[in-house]
């Protein structure tokens, strides 16, 4: 496992319109290399939990129960993996905080097969309505 391939990683979130392509070169070369998960710390990320729950309401058409979500943080990259079940299903997702840009994967069918859903998303900020009485 190459640590430096995660900016190659972030490089095709952000350009790669084949999401499947994104998928498998983080599931080849970070997944399923220990290594790279002892990396993180378990954490608990509000914005991808919702994320997550609403993404797979509309893949599905319906609200499906999330289970065995474990997220793990890698801080020196900014980065969030996990895996999690979706109805016996497979899922996973992966966020890079810094650019806020993440993708989210789970089999179409249980027992799986190879069809897989895939949704891009990416973090939008709210900013502040303008306050008309400040000078600056």
């Amino acid at each position: 496992m190459n640590i430096n391939r995660l900016q190659e990683l972030k490089q095709k979130l952000t350009l790669e319109s084949d999401l499947s392509s994104i998928w498998s070169f983080y599931m080849d070369n970070f997944a399923d290399h220990p290594e790279f998960i002892e990396l993180g710390e378990p954490a608990h990320n509000k914005f991808l939990d919702t994320v997550i729950h609403k993404t797979v309401e509309q893949m599905f058409g319906k609200k499906i129960k999330i289970t065995d979500f474990f997220l793990i943080y890698i801080a020196q990259y900014h980065f969030f993996h996990a895996p999690f079940l979706v109805e016996r299903r497979i899922g996973g997702v992966i966020y890079f905080e810094d650019i806020k840009i993440g993708l989210i994967a789970v089999s179409a069918d249980y027992p799986p097969t190879d069809e897989v859903k895939y949704s891009r998303f990416s973090e939008i900020m709210q900013l502040p309505s303008p306050n008309r009485n400040e000078l600056n």
